[in-house]
This record gives C-alpha cells, sequence and structure tokens, in this order.
C-alpha cells in the first residue's frame, strides 16, 4: 500500500507541473487512474494496434520506436521517470499505431485512457489546460527530434541527448542509443571516447 501510495504522489507531482488542483480534484484524479506494473523487454505498444493510453512513466523507463523500411529497429524516443510514452495519432484519431512502445527496465506506469481525459477535460478546473500542455510536450518532442535530424551535427544530437536523459548511457544498450542518435555502434562509441 506504501508503495503503490508513493506512485500516486509522483504522479500527483507529475500533474502538479502541468496545472494546480485541490484536493477534491486529486481524489478524482485518484479513483479514475489505473496503475500498471511492465516488466522490462514488454512491449505495451505494437504497430498496427491503436493506441489506449498515454503512459506517465512513474518508475523505470519506456522506449518508443519504430521499423524502418529494412525491417530494422529506429528508436524514437525514451521516457524516463515524470515523463510519458504515448502514440498520440493514434490516441486521437482512434487509428492504427505507427510506434512500438517498450519497457526497458521493469517499469510502473499511470495509464490515462482516452475516456479518463474527456473526464479530466470536464471535472478539473484546469483539465483544459492539461490537455494543451501534454499536446504541446508531444508536439516540442516531436519537433525537436525531426529538426536535430536535420540540422545537427552527430557530437550535437549525442551532448543534446545527454542533456536531456542524464545518465541514459548506464540505463540503456549502446545499440538502442546508436539508434536513437541515428549512428553506428561504432560512430557512438567514438563520441563516447572523445574522438569524432
Amino acid at each position: 500500500m506504501n508503495e503503490m501510495s508513493n506512485d500516486f504522489t509522483a504522479i500527483r507531482d507529475l500533474i502538479l507541473h502541468y496545472i494546480e488542483i485541490d484536493e477534491i480534484e486529486w481524489e478524482l484524479c485518484k479513483s479514475m487512474f489505473a496503475l500498471r506494473r511492465v516488466k522490462k523487454k514488454e512491449i505495451i505498444l505494437s504497430k498496427g494496434e491503436v493506441c489506449r493510453g498515454i503512459y506517465f512513466v512513474v518508475k523505470g523507463l519506456l522506449r518508443v520506436y519504430f521499423i524502418d523500411q529494412n525491417d530494422d529497429e529506429k528508436t524514437f524516443h525514451f521516457s524516463l521517470e515524470n515523463t510519458f510514452a504515448t502514440d498520440y495519432q493514434s490516441f486521437l484519431k482512434v487509428t492504427p499505431a505507427d510506434f512500438y512502445i517498450q519497457a526497458l527496465e521493469n517499469t510502473t506506469v499511470v495509464m490515462i485512457t482516452y475516456e479518463m481525459l474527456q473526464l479530466l477535460y470536464t471535472n478539473l478546473q484546469h483539465g483544459e489546460k492539461l490537455g494543451r500542455l501534454i499536446a504541446e510536450d508531444y508536439f516540442f518532442l516531436m519537433n525537436d527530434k525531426i529538426k536535430a535530424f536535420y540540422t545537427q551535427t552527430p557530437l550535437q544530437r549525442y551532448n543534446s541527448m545527454n542533456a536531456s536523459f542524464p545518465k541514459i548511457l548506464t540505463r540503456v544498450s549502446q545499440h538502442y542509443i546508436a539508434s536513437y542518435l541515428n549512428i553506428t555502434p561504432v560512430h557512438l562509441s567514438r563520441l563516447k571516447h572523445g574522438v569524432e
């Protein structure tokens, strides 16, 4: 019970990062949230499925990836504690997902379904603002990723990754990090050792 209470405290802190909520609103939120424990390597969304949730990471690490035309996995994003993972287009439009979401560690997430999000919009004083800020965060994530791909060198992308995801190098395999940076593992090794 104590651990679950800690998990809910973490999600409350995350919501407070976006909006103010009072005790009554928090109790309503808590009654709707579904805590889910995801085992390491478990896939919680596959391409072609409809994305049914926004997954807020309480503890652990998720990887968002896709399969390219050569059948290679390409890591698009890492979602660490106090961030979220979703395929937002699939979630909002109820269309097949383009991405996979996989746990890279044993992970605890709070899942918010589309129906729950609509209830939050209606019942929280700042519910609409919460939805807008989540959507903005997702937009910035996508925009930054695309911009970095076209305008930054591998070294700049590597430095940006380290700034965005502290300690990621100790938590994620080299293969996934190289994929995220869109470079080879050999190139990643050179960057880590200061050889460009």
